[in-house]
């Protein structure tokens, strides 16, 4: 059984629509409304499977009753026009509108057929509407929980970067201190051996001091744009590329989150250069803008191809994009692979100054 709405005025006309209903094989209650007040209180009491209305009525139109359907609660509901005086380019215009269909009162043939279609494509906008829905809960809780993974990584690269600051690089340095003492007051193979482990302790001491750079530089503490200046020199002295970093200011007070974000940017932007690019040129632009602050990371080098970004296996730049997303931010990535004087890519980040001041939408 289906609830139909029907807004006409005429009631001889509303007869011959229930009579088509009933010949074509449409079982329907129906209720008649010929004005907007009507039309309001009978959305607001019932739930309705369509909407029928006349085009022309003394104080209402098609268009009013579809504007009144799509500003109640039941905006979705199929809409279809029945009228002996609408025009083609009044039919179209309703159309684009948002009516499903529209039919001459004197061919009224196709009603139960354009009637039916119309509530299975009602039915599919809903199933869509939906489904985008959940789509975009999913998206919510993965971004949410990528986030909270992002947070947890750090967490845990800063505790073990105290440990090893505090408990391995402390016990080496006293190592190395014992090592010294046994190097000055022996000789022969014995002063010798001690020389080497002295050689070991440092080596081990310095890849402690790296290993706690790349877990969090301590640089960071004296500022973003000097951890940017430091991660430039270590990459230009590892790689022999040559990178400069531009910036029109110093900020002084950015989260720890943005901060951290812009340079693990600088950080998965510069790897690949160094892994894929072949680049000779690289360029760093960081702008403070006030409410944002961007980083652009720039080379001359091959590109990227499209269908590299599409791997599964591209995480570092998927999970960058997560963690900019997730602060408000966006990232943009654009690639040339072209001719030489055109090719090279770019990456721009663009954050809030603080978590959460979105100014990402989608």
């Amino acid at each position: 059984m289906r609830e139909l709405l029907i807004v006409e005025d005429s009631e001889e006309d509303y007869f011959l629509t229930l009579a088509t209903l009933k010949r074509q094989g449409i079982q329907a209650q129906c209720e008649r409304v010929e004005d907007e007040v009507g039309m309001r209180a009978a959305l607001a009491r019932k739930r309705f499977d369509a909407v029928i209305s006349d085009h022309n009525l003394p104080n209402f139109s098609s268009f009013g009753a579809l504007a009144c359907l799509r500003a109640s609660s039941q905006s979705a509901l199929p809409f279809i026009i029945v009228s002996g005086e609408i025009g083609e380019d009044l039919a179209v215009q309703a159309m684009r509108e948002g009516a499903d269909d529209y039919l001459l009162k004197g061919r009224l043939a196709r009603l139960s057929t354009a009637l039916e279609q119309a509530i299975e494509r009602a039915a599919l906008r809903r199933e869509n509407t939906l489904q985008q829905q959940r789509l975009a809960q999913s998206e919510a809780k993965l971004a949410a929980l990528s986030a909270h993974l992002q947070h947890a990584v750090e967490r845990e690269r800063g505790e073990i970067g105290r440990e090893l600051h505090d408990d391995v690089g402390g016990q080496l340095t006293a190592l190395r201190f014992d090592l010294d003492w046994i190097e000055r007051h022996s000789e022969g193979d014995l002063k010798a051996r001690a020389l080497r482990a002295l050689g070991t302790a440092d080596e081990a001491l310095h890849a402690a001091r790296r290993i706690l750079r790349s877990l969090r530089p301590p640089v960071l503490d004296q500022g973003v744009v000097a951890a940017l200046q430091w991660q430039v020199r270590s990459f230009t002295e590892r790689f022999g590329v040559r990178a400069a970093l531009a910036f029109n200011a110093e900020p002084r007070d950015l989260e720890p989150d943005i901060a951290l974000t812009l340079l693990r940017a600088g950080q998965e932007a510069l790897t690949n250069i160094a892994k894929h690019a072949q680049a000779t040129e690289v360029a760093l632009d960081f702008v403070d803008m006030g409410d944002e602050v961007s980083l652009e990371i720039a080379d001359n080098g091959i590109g990227i191809a499209a269908d590299a970004l599409a791997k599964p296996e591209s995480f570092g730049i998927s999970g960058l994009r997560e963690r900019i997303r997730a602060l408000g931010g966006e990232m943009d990535l654009i690639s040339e692979t072209g001719a030489l004087a055109t090719r090279g890519t770019t990456l721009i980040v663009t954050l809030p100054r603080r978590p959460g001041g979105s100014t990402d939408t989608r």
